[in-house]
């Protein structure tokens, strides 16, 4: 399964990361489908370095022409200026694995819960920090996933 090969991926770079998005929704327990992987970061240089080797390593490619110096260098910039909310990975050879990092939130600043799943587990962020990150963006979607978190918490 994808998302345990990006688990792993992650942890053997150290890569400090939590589950965010829809999948972070259904591992919580509200039903949710989703495609793409949602992940938020500790927002460090070494920490995106890593990240970028991880992905490299099973197989994702960044469908924006930077790097993870760039992304860290620039992440305000691109945030600000060029309305850059996530930073996208993709399989060539897969287009369904896709996995977005969230560049306008740190991860030093919430909560993970590490919920089992099959033999892993998986770090989640808390419900209140997946919560208030919600809320922020306002989507559609993110609204429901809100009203389905909030009668879990």
């Amino acid at each position: 399964m994808f998302l345990y090969r990006l688990d792993q991926a992650l942890n053997e770079h150290g890569v400090k990361y939590a589950l965010v998005g829809g999948c972070a929704v259904a591992l919580h327990g509200a039903v949710r489908g989703t495609v793409d992987i949602d992940i938020v970061l500790v927002i460090s240089e070494e920490n995106f370095r890593a990240t970028e080797k991880a992905m490299d390593s099973i197989g994702l490619r960044s469908r924006l022409p930077v790097t993870a110096a760039d992304v860290f260098r620039f992440r305000e910039e691109y945030i600000n200026n060029r309305n850059m909310v996530a930073w996208s990975f993709v399989n060539p050879k897969n287009p369904v694995e896709l996995v977005d990092i969230i560049v306008t939130h740190d991860l030093k600043t919430m909560k993970i819960k590490k919920i089992p799943s099959g033999k892993h587990a998986l770090p989640v962020l808390a419900i209140p920090d997946l919560i208030r990150m919600k809320k922020a963006s306002g989507r559609p979607q993110d609204v429901e996933d809100v009203k389905a978190l909030e009668k879990l918490a």
